[in-house]
């Protein structure tokens, strides 16, 4: 990888949607060393009113105008995913780190040329599975270490949700459920940070089969995935996943079960879990989230390109999500 010579992170943002108002960029300007230098969308009149509010000087409507700025000197990619490959390569052929959503791409395959692109270009390439910093589940990774619960036995998801899911962003244009532009359904958007979680825990996933169906014909794509998927620490897991759910129904669960406990937390919930072992009180741990969720992990990426620290969430974990949620849904009932 080629040194980051500069003493500041310097952000310029293809696609400032949603993602944007509170999620992500809005902690790049909070961030020591770190601000954002320039935005770009391709609406003009979209493009001009973020910058305006969020109070940022330059502003595109075309991407290469952006990653040529000669101020910026790094690349977040906030678009869907049909845009995550084409873009990673021209940040990196302009020798800029990429920061990009999640899921890092629509496909495994996809994920391994931005990896690629990036090897060529010599710069690092992060994935926005912000889960991976949050204190809550850095807690919970510390316990699991700590043998708090004994050898890891299995894990299961279950994740069951109405067909507009309230855990996300409401858009005028469900691209999420589009599989030309997200890669999939809902499972694609959400049970991605769920694998990828889980693989920050118990390492990556190396074997991994399911089916998939679209019973209720809402989209035209998958509402319902199941399948089993095995860690490279030997962990074994299920996973439940029904976006047509009742209300009464809906759920937001894993369990991991070890020889002397268990830990249970939401994916998508409170910054909390519940610790339970034999013979003892239940413990609840419980933290406050950061207003802009991604801070801690976009706090990680700029202390890694200032050789201060490291990013826990990389191309390769994050094509390792991929590679598993194309192996849960092979197989289409």
């Amino acid at each position: 990888m080629k040194e980051f010579l500069d003493k500041e992170v310097r952000w310029g943002i293809l696609g400032v949607g949603n993602v944007c108002e509170v999620k992500s960029a809005p902690a790049m300007n909070l961030i020591p060393k770190s601000r954002i230098a320039a935005v770009m969308r391709r609406s003009e009149e979209k493009v001009k009113d973020y910058a305006q509010r969020h109070g940022i000087q330059k502003w595109y409507t075309d991407a290469m105008d952006l990653i040529n700025d000669p101020e910026v000197n790094a690349i977040y990619i906030a678009t869907p995913p049909n845009a995550h490959e084409e873009l990673t390569r021209l940040a990196a052929e302009a020798g800029k780190p990429v920061y990009v959503e999640k899921p890092m791409a629509r496909t495994f395959k996809e994920c391994e040329r931005m990896i690629d692109s990036c090897d060529k270009g010599g710069v690092p390439l992060f994935v926005a599975y912000y889960r991976r910093a949050l204190p809550h589940f850095v807690k919970i990774k510390k316990l699991i270490e700590a043998d708090e619960i004994g050898d890891i036995r299995t894990v299961h998801i279950n994740l069951k949700q109405i067909v507009e899911p309230e855990i996300i962003a409401q858009l005028d244009d469900n691209w999420r459920v589009n599989p030309e532009i997200s890669g999939g359904g809902y499972f694609f958007d959400l049970a991605s940070h769920q694998l990828d979680l889980l693989a920050f825990f118990f390492g990556k996933i190396t074997q991994a089969n399911g089916f998939c169906s679209n019973q209720a014909r809402a989209y035209n794509t998958e509402d319902i995935v199941t399948g089993s998927f095995v860690f490279e620490s030997g962990v074994l897991g299920t996973g439940n996943w029904c976006f047509t759910s009742s209300k009464t129904a809906e759920k937001d669960e894993v369990i991991i079960d070890g020889s002397k406990g268990q830990i249970r937390f939401e994916t998508f919930g409170k910054g909390e879990f519940y610790l339970l072992k034999d013979f003892q009180e239940p413990f609840h741990y419980q933290v406050e989230l950061p207003k802009h969720i991604q801070y801690p992990l976009i706090e990680s990426i700029v202390h890694e390109l200032l050789g201060t620290g490291k990013c826990p969430s990389k191309g390769e974990s994050a094509s390792n999500t991929n590679w598993a949620m194309d192996q849960l849904t092979k197989i289409k009932i």
